[in-house]
């Protein structure tokens, strides 16, 4: 054969094997990073920030450390946690070291900078330049409305002294009610923006120290934060700043609302058999518990827990989704959290996914993601694991059950005994109770519910007739080869295809006895909705 010809069959089939595996591959989607995730870190030993970084799984673009701290003259402070073989291990795993420059809250150490502004731009610049740092991320809190203009000017000083390709990015105050006065006065969103990479919209802090117990980021807060920053900064240059901790209130104590971090609230619940619930106007959930004068003592931050009833509002999974969503729903760069380190560790297993809009694994392209999504997001359906949802797997009668009660907002209902007797100890018993209460299901035989069979059509047709309790429309009937007038579904079967909640099939069957799959039951919640919102 001839050797040219050889090679171009060679070439062919190089080009198609490449095309191939490049259809058939589809990625590690936590490795697929479109939107941009940011985190600082604080709180941990510096030993410890490789750790946590790398257990992201390939999440975070830049990690922010606190390296920059400022003295009593204004002037730069490098902190002993400056890390030249962590800033080299992190640009090997394509990770940016932006560290943060904060005078934690101290007003006349930020006056002091932004007096000194010239001197500490310069300083900072160097710093950058001497330890191979990817730029900057200004942190200064509690100034007012008098300082603005020198804020701003700042940040403009490091633009313009900093090479292109390194970072300035600024962290502002969330401020949804547009207070032009106190520290929410001290940032320009407008000007900040033109100098900056993006703005760390600190979306947290709703409820703080001294204030009354309530959420630390509720949904409405954050969404609204999120409108009057894209009223003067592009959606491009907005990074929304989601919470890695909670905050704790002691009834008996005069002053509370102190950050603890999500890993200790989940420590606390468990020690003291504290009660959650989750509060579906603010999207947050709340721990509630009772630390005895017997209990062991417990240290938050070196502070002993006293004596008392405690209040804890905290964020966790179902919480932060609903804040990654409106990344989203507003196109904006992407996240920055505060803090790494205090995030349970499987808050990583979706994250990205979330962040990216890729909900879960199994749902991309599916014919009912639509339906899956939008019934996600009301809180019906839930997946099976932080990353799958498992569309084409039947539902089960407690999955069921538990989509009910969800539905109606019964989750906390009712503490009575159910009749059934194959429900103890289920991951839904309680639901079950709750639906068999409300008279919204029943089990297949007297005291036995059988919560894992999975749930036929006509099962299905049934309990959203229950749910639904709509008119008979005694003037018309429908027709399906296997559907008698004496079956025993038959009239809620009738109802719910004249509602065109279910459909017959092509060869006029109605199948009843077919099991139901988790994105059939998405797309039937999705048909209903308008009946029961």
């Amino acid at each position: 054969m001839d050797k040219n010809r050889v090679r171009k069959l060679l070439l062919v089939l190089i080009i198609s094997s490449i095309a191939m595996y490049t259809f058939f591959y589809t990625g590690d989607i936590q490795g697929e990073c479109t939107k941009f995730n940011m985190s600082y870190i604080y709180f941990t030993d510096e030993s410890t920030y490789e750790y946590y970084v790398n257990r992201t799984s390939n999440s975070l673009q830049v990690i922010s450390p606190n390296y920059f701290n400022i003295n009593d003259d204004g002037s730069l402070k490098i902190t002993s946690k400056l890390d030249k073989k962590f800033i080299k291990n992190m640009h090997n795993e394509n990770v940016k070291v932006v560290p943060f420059l904060s005078n934690h809250w101290d007003r006349e150490k930020g006056r002091k900078a932004l007096e000194n502004r010239y001197v500490l731009v310069n300083q900072i610049v160097q710093a950058i330049n001497k330890y191979n740092l990817d730029g900057i991320n200004v942190d200064l809190e509690n100034l007012t409305e008098l300082d603005r203009d020198n804020y701003t000017d700042f940040v403009k000083l490091l633009r313009q002294e900093l090479s292109e390709e390194k970072e300035v990015s600024v962290a502002v105050a969330a401020n949804p009610k547009k207070l032009s006065k106190g520290w929410h006065g001290s940032y320009d969103y407008k000007e900040l923006s033109k100098y900056s990479d993006y703005l760390m919209l600190m979306t947290y802090d709703e409820s703080y120290y001294g204030s009354y117990p309530g959420p630390v980021a509720s949904i409405s807060f954050v969404e609204e934060s999120i409108k009057v920053a894209l009223e003067e900064v592009p959606a491009e240059k907005i990074v929304l700043g989601i919470p890695f901790y909670g905050r704790y209130w002691n009834l008996q104590e005069r002053i509370g609302g102190r950050g603890i971090s999500l890993i200790k609230i989940q420590e606390l619940i468990k020690k003291y058999n504290g009660q959650v619930t989750f509060d579906k106007k603010n999207m947050s959930p709340v721990a509630t518990f009772i630390i005895s004068p017997k209990d062991e003592k417990t240290y938050v931050y070196g502070r002993e827990l006293k004596t008392g009833n405690y209040v804890v509002w905290f964020e966790n999974e179902e919480s932060i989704k609903s804040k990654l969503r409106l990344v989203q729903k507003y196109n904006l760069k992407g996240t920055g959290s505060w803090s790494l380190g205090q995030e349970p560790e499987n808050t990583w297993d979706y994250y990205n996914l979330w962040l990216n809009g890729k909900y879960y694994k199994d749902i991309e392209g599916h014919w009912a993601m639509a339906s899956i999504l939008d019934v996600e997001s009301k809180g019906w359906m839930k997946g099976i694991s932080n990353t799958h949802f498992a569309p084409n797997k039947s539902l089960t009668r407690a999955q069921a059950a538990v989509t009910l009660v969800r539905i109606l907002g019964l989750e906390d209902n009712t503490k009575e005994d159910s009749s059934f007797k194959d429900i103890k100890g289920h991951w839904a018993e309680k639901e079950i109770t709750i639906a068999e209460k409300q008279g919204l299901i029943k089990g297949i035989e007297e005291n036995k519910f059988a919560p894992d069979e999975s749930v036929t059509r006509e099962q299905m047709a049934v309990m959203l007739d229950r749910l639904l309790n709509l008119e008979k429309n005694e003037s018309t009937e429908v027709y399906y080869k296997d559907i008698v007038r004496e079956r025993w579904s038959y009239e809620a079967i009738v109802k719910m295809t004249k509602h065109n909640i279910f459909k017959g099939f092509n060869d006029k069957t109605f199948k009843p006895r077919q099991k139901i799959t988790r994105a059939q039951m998405a797309t039937l919640l999705n048909r209903i909705s308008h009946l029961v919102e």
